[in-house]
Order: C-alpha cells, then structure tokens, then sequence
C-alpha cells in the first residue's frame, strides 16, 4: 500500500513557513550534477540471471589466504550449531520482549547470556548487551561519573584509539573532562590519580596487544572514591584473571572474538558487568529470573533504562536496545565450548601467536615492539610503511599487518594469530613478508 506523510495541503504550509514556491526552490542551492541526476539502469532480468550477476560481481573479490588481523576484530571458528541455532525464526526474528508471557524462550536464553558474562568477568551482574565494545565503554564510563557524582575521567592510552574517540564523544556532550595516560614501555603507568576523579580506564590485554598489571592502579582510583573501568577482550577471560578478581568496578568490551564473523563493521555486541552495588545505574535493559503467580519460575524485564522517554536527560542511558541476536550468539558459543574449550581455544591462540611473533623478528629489518608476554595479538616495528605492507599482502592473498595509530610510533602494524593457525599459515605468512619486506 501507498504510505504517503504528508498531505499536499500540509507541504504547502510548510512550504510558506520557510519562505519557499516549491519543494525544487529548497534544492536550488545543489549542484545541478547531483540534483535529480540521470540513473541508467539494465533492462529488468529473471531471477536467474540476477543471481548469475551477483556471482560474476562476488567473484572479482580477491581471496584471502588466512586472516591475522586483530585490534578488536579476529578470525575464530564458530561451532555450526551456533549458526543453526541462531538461525531458528525463535531467534532471528526476536526483537523486544515486552510480553514475558509470550516471550519467555529469549527472556530465558538473554539471562543465560548476562549470567555467562557475570561469570567470565567476575563481577555479579551483567546487563542484556550493549551495541559494540566502544559504546559500552563510554557506557560504562558514564555510569561510573552518575554513581561518583564527578565529571573527571583517567583513559589509558592501551585503550583501543577507536573507543577512546567515541568515549570522548560521550564526555563532550556531558561536560565531562577526559585526561589520557601515555604509555611506557607499552605499559600503563602507575601515576597518582587526582582527586576529583570519577573514573580511571584500563585494557587488559591493552590495545598493543601487552598484558598488564592493573590490580595496583585500582587500588589508586579506589583511593580517591573513582570506579576502576576495565576493557577486557571476553576470549582471553578463559585463561586470564576475571576483572573483577583485580578490582575492576566496571567490566566492558566487544563479543565479536565469542563465534561472531568478521565483518565490515559488525555485527557485533557489547557486554557491560558491574558489582551489585551499582546495578541500578546500570544502562539497557537487564533480565531477571523469578516466579509467577503459581510459583512457576519465569523471566521478566527489569530496571529498563527506557525512562528517557520521560526522565529525557536524567536518564541513565540513550540507548534503549541491545545487540539481542549477536548477543545470543556469543551464550550459544561459550555454552558449545564451555569453560575448557574456551581455555583450549585461548591458549592455542596464544601459542599460535607467540609462533608467529618468532617468525616475523626473523625478518631482516623487523623489530619487536610489543614486550612479553602477550595473549595473541602484538605490534612490530616494520622497515617500510605499514600501509604499503598490507596492500602488497593483501595481493598475495594475506590479511596482515593492520597499520597502528602513530600516537604510539612510527611504522608499527598489529598482528594476530588464532586457534584456525597452523604451522604452515605462519611459514606462509612469513615468506610473504620477506618478499614484501625486501
């Protein structure tokens, strides 16, 4: 059916309110090349010769050997059933579950999903997703500024760039003042924290791929009342100490390493834990178990932050939804996995990586730059630009070398390795780039 806004008579009173005869007299100031441009467009086509097009033009994509891309975005097998599972129209189709009695199947697989991230982060509860890593941080970061009452924030500069610039999106419309701490010796260092601070922000492992020791620096916020948030990447929680274990207030990050594709952008998810203490500035929405009226246990929303719609600017969060589908899919991967596989699969990448790191520093003209140890990403200094280097192993059929931000030097590109590596891929790796690097 026709779906028409507006009324002739309604545009013609809006017409007259701006001063304009016509709607082309609001265009006038285009250019005449992009106002109402000629579209050539081929003669309709079957089916069939639609999909045969599509062939020819998905074929002009270049291959890629193996992916070692990294800095938040990594190749990892995703178990079949997840993609199944998460294919079913009880899933795919699902959006708000506004009505637990019609809604209890996801009400139920959404509190599996926060009670598997409480678990992973250490911390109590954890909230129904947020939309990727780099919203939940800045998330994260504003409920630490509402609980602590100050506009303060400490970023270390091991944070991803990318989620520092949206965080600092974030503070700017809040009047919010965002102090960021250099890096030594690829480390966060152990500074004063200032009084009046609402928030210190770690990564572990950081952006550079180094593990820290963050215990110390949230003993410091602690001591000036701040809230310690932590940007933890969830693959490497199966072998390393859950945040909450080291003082973290606030656990944040992105899901796309738990059975998410890579993509040009997504879809990902964003998680968000926090201790019990705060749950009730806690953004999103947040699923909760309980009983009915029969003693039956039952699922049910609750502490929504769609109060915006009437507390508008006091309200704890913008966001009113949640990455339901890709969320689902990261509880369908640990629950196929479970505890040992993740730990299997964490330390394979992690022995992959370092296998690589080896093999690369063999490389007349590459350098080390990351220190040891590391999880499975890390950044080496290249003799030439890194972004000639990935162009030319992009040709060769190689996903690598992902160009680092000069904030922290000159020619550094990120590698990673994961449990799809083997032996060969890294040989593979390896002669490439002596032929690229000589």
């Amino acid at each position: 059916m026709d779906y028409t806004p507006h009324t002739e008579e309604e545009i013609q009173a809006m017409l007259e309110r701006v001063g304009a005869g016509s709607l082309e007299d609001l265009y006038r100031h285009l250019p005449k090349e992009v106002l109402n441009p000629e579209i050539s467009l081929p003669e309709p086509l079957p089916e069939w010769a639609v999909l045969e097009e599509l062939k020819r033009l998905a074929g002009k994509n270049k291959p890629a050997f193996k992916a070692f891309l990294g800095g938040g975005v990594r190749s990892h097998h995703t178990p079949p059933v997840v993609q199944a599972l998460a294919s079913r129209g009880e899933f795919l189709t699902a959006y708000t579950p506004y009505q637990p009695e019609v809604s209890q199947g996801v009400l139920q697989a959404t509190f599996e999903y926060q009670t598997m991230v409480a678990e992973l982060t250490g911390l109590e509860v954890a909230n129904a997703s947020m939309y990727d890593g780099a919203t939940a941080l800045a998330e994260g970061v504003l409920l630490a500024l509402r609980e602590t009452g100050r506009m303060r924030v400490l970023v270390s500069q091991g944070v991803h760039p990318e989620y520092r610039e949206v965080l600092r999106s974030y503070l700017e419309a809040v009047g919010a003042e965002l102090i960021t701490l250099p890096l030594e010796e690829g480390r966060t260092p152990l500074g004063e924290v200032p009084e009046g601070t609402g928030a210190v922000v770690a990564q572990h492992p950081n952006y550079l791929g180094t593990l820290e020791d963050l215990a110390p620096l949230a003993e410091r916020a602690h001591g000036v009342g701040a809230l310690f948030v932590v940007v933890a990447d969830p693959l490497s929680l199966g072998v390393l100490e859950p945040p909450g274990a080291y003082g973290a207030d606030i656990a944040v990050g992105d899901g796309q390493t738990l059975g998410l594709p890579m993509g040009f952008g997504g879809p990902h998810f964003g998680y968000l834990a926090t201790r019990k203490a705060f749950v009730r500035q806690m953004p999103g929405r947040l699923v909760s178990e309980t009983v009915d009226a029969e003693g039956k246990r039952g699922y049910i929303l609750t502490l929504q932050a769609r109060e915006q719609y009437i507390r508008r600017a006091k309200a704890k969060s913008n966001i009113t939804t949640n990455a339901q589908l890709t969320a689902l899919m990261g509880a369908m991967y640990l629950a196929a996995l479970g505890p040992l596989g993740l730990k299997e699969v964490a330390l394979q990448s992690v022995a992959m990586a370092h296998r690589l790191w080896e093999l690369l520093l063999e490389i007349p003209g590459v350098e080390p730059f990351t220190p040891k140890p590391f999880f499975n990403e890390f950044v080496l200094r290249l003799p030439k630009e890194p972004e000639a280097v990935r162009e030319a192993l992009a040709a060769r059929g190689f996903h690598a070398a992902t160009p680092v931000p000069k904030e922290y030097g000159e020619n550094l590109a990120l590698f990673a390795a994961t449990e799809l590596h083997r032996e060969e891929d890294l040989l593979a790796l390896q002669a490439a780039m002596r032929e690229v690097l000589a």
